[in-house]
């Protein structure tokens, strides 16, 4: 099969699913409302809980899941072969991802648009609410240190340092479109054109001016005191904006580079399937587990239940954000495994890069298949290739700099329900957590594990922590909907097949760990397989006593 017929069929799937699942789903097993109450109004503060047109929010959500790792995770997981993450991708995102990204922001939103964690707490019990705050704790460390680290080393000269000028003009237009927008009354259609041009001709700019020559761990500091900016600002003033003009961003990037293929029309450079590669761990479960957020992630049930539930205006925009946005993150995930697999000129150069498990060294590598196959694709419409190189770095770090600033006012909520437990009032106060989430994610970004960064160290078992992450919060959805006497075999399927797939995962990396030697790896592998566990049985528990509750009343 070519890339464009290939291509074809998923984006017909993406049509039709959406049109005919996702639409039963909000009316049928959700019954979204337009005239309840969001907590954007009910709770309304200027900081936080703030309410927000359905384009802007979604933007902001599509922005802030989108990070590195729909890029990431395919670019890696394509050394299996093309077909195998194409169809995860797709039909992950369809029947799983994108309904526990739409489940999470619904139950969120009806419950004061708490934490998934603290949601918990009221469907499940205060053990639960407990384990999903420290299983949270751990995630958001570790990824945004890593997206920290990763977007630190393509700053540096030896990969894209054209992307910086344009990546801090980003920050600067979209506050300037905040305070207008905001405090001004300015109309934001206008400022949208305006904003996206200025963005546009930054990356010109960038091109042309003197790129600044500073060492990763340079710039790792100055990501992190950017996260904390982010992370204390209201909402309005810089995380609203700025994702909002950075989907447009994406957007523009995403159409033109599936153009380009359609232009091109260029051949599968990697195989249909290779089921041992050089190196590689078995490809199941770990094909399910390396290609997360561009399927299902986790962390997308922070965002949904974090920040977007905060800010949506009715219920019914729940469903294009929510599941919608699941399906623009999969387009993007769709475009590297196309990128990674057609975008090479030749399969002998397709086989260099992708030799062994281990052959590209370090994840800036890694991304930098995805950015030269991407561009590859625009230079067929006429851009030159540096620029082409340029304007999709640019997506690239742009878009894991916006998972980076949701990332850590999520950390930030995450230190804030973690204090009120503990009753330590004081690690709850807004710039104090900010610190702290800051400082939790600059070990994981500096800290070194036998000359290797943790972050990738542990990068598999974020994968997994992830996708376990992403199993308990559809275990949360299940027994919500199990709770107000609604079908939920919608999210109980996925729930186990989930639960199944990272209990695999966990045990092989457990075992993996041990037998290396690496007994830190193992002991923060089992203690977060024991703390899943541990949920689970919660769960149970709490749905047998629902069970014996409702067959009391019915008697």
């Amino acid at each position: 099969m070519q890339p464009v017929l290939a291509a074809v069929c998923c984006l017909i799937a993406y049509v039709l699913v959406y049109r005919f699942y996702a639409r039963h789903l909000g009316a049928r097993i959700f019954q979204l409302d337009p005239n309840a109450s969001t907590p954007a109004h009910a709770m309304r503060d200027g900081v936080d809980y703030v309410p927000c047109r359905r384009v802007v929010l979604f933007g902001h959500h599509y922005a802030s899941i989108a990070g590195l790792a729909p890029m990431l995770g395919p670019a890696i997981a394509v050394i299996w072969g093309w077909l195998p993450g194409m169809l995860w991708v797709v039909l992950g995102t369809l029947f799983i991802g994108a309904v526990h990204d739409f489940g999470a922001l619904v139950v969120s939103m009806r419950h004061r648009g708490m934490s998934i964690g603290k949601v918990a707490e009221d469907l499940i019990g205060r053990r639960a609410k407990g384990i999903f705050l420290i299983i949270i704790l751990f995630l958001i460390c570790l990824v945004m240190g890593v997206f920290v680290r990763t977007v630190s080393g393509l700053f540096t000269a030896q990969f894209y340092p054209e992307s910086v000028f344009p990546t801090f003009a980003l920050m600067a237009i979209a506050m300037v479109i905040g305070w207008l927008v905001y405090k001004r009354g300015a109309s934001i259609i206008r400022l949208t054109v305006v904003g996206f041009v200025l963005m546009l001709a930054s990356i010109g700019v960038g091109l042309n001016i003197g790129r600044p020559d500073l060492a990763s761990e340079t710039w790792i500091l100055i990501l992190l005191a950017y996260a904390f900016a982010a992370s204390t600002l209201p909402v309005w003033s810089l995380l609203q904006p700025r994702d909002y003009l950075n989907s447009w961003l994406l957007y523009l990037g995403l159409g033109a580079s599936y153009v380009g293929l359609f232009v091109l029309q260029p051949a599968f450079a990697a195989p249909v399937i290779d089921t041992q590669p050089a190196e590689a761990p078995p490809i199941f479960p770990f094909v399910f587990i390396v290609i997360a957020c561009g399927a299902i992630s986790g962390f997308h049930g922070l965002v949904s239940s974090g920040t977007t539930s905060k800010q949506i205006d009715k219920e019914t925009d729940a469903l294009p954000i929510g599941y919608g946005g699941m399906v623009g993150e999969s387009l993007l995930g769709l475009l590297a495994v196309l990128a990674c697999t057609a975008g090479f000129r030749s399969a002998e150069s397709w086989s260099a890069h992708y030799a062994t498990w281990g052959s590209a060294n370090g994840l800036a590598e890694k991304m930098k298949a995805f950015i030269d196959g991407s561009a590859m694709f625009l230079s067929s419409l006429g851009l030159p290739m540096e620029l082409a190189q340029a304007f999709i770095a640019l997506v690239a770090v742009s878009f894991a700099l916006t998972s980076l600033d949701s990332g850590t006012r999520l950390l930030r909520y995450n230190i804030e329900e973690i204090s009120q437990s503990i009753g330590v009032s004081a690690l709850g106060q807004r710039y104090v957590a900010s610190t702290l989430a800051v400082v939790f994610i600059g070990f994981f970004a500096f800290y070194e594990i036998e000359g290797q960064p943790v972050g990738l160290a542990l990068w598999s078992l974020f994968g997994s922590t992830n996708q376990v992450l992403g199993a308990l919060t559809l275990l949360a959805v299940t027994i919500y909907l199990r709770q107000k006497g609604r079908n939920y075999v919608y999210t109980l399927l996925p729930m186990a097949f989930m639960l199944i797939v990272t209990i695999v995962a966990m045990v092989l990396d457990i075992n993996k760990y041990w037998s290396g030697g690496q007994l830190l790896l193992w002991g923060v592998a089992a203690s977060i397989f024991v703390l899943s566990a541990w949920l689970v049985v919660e769960a149970v528990i709490r749905f047998r006593k629902d069970t014996a509750q409702v067959m009391a009343s019915g008697d």
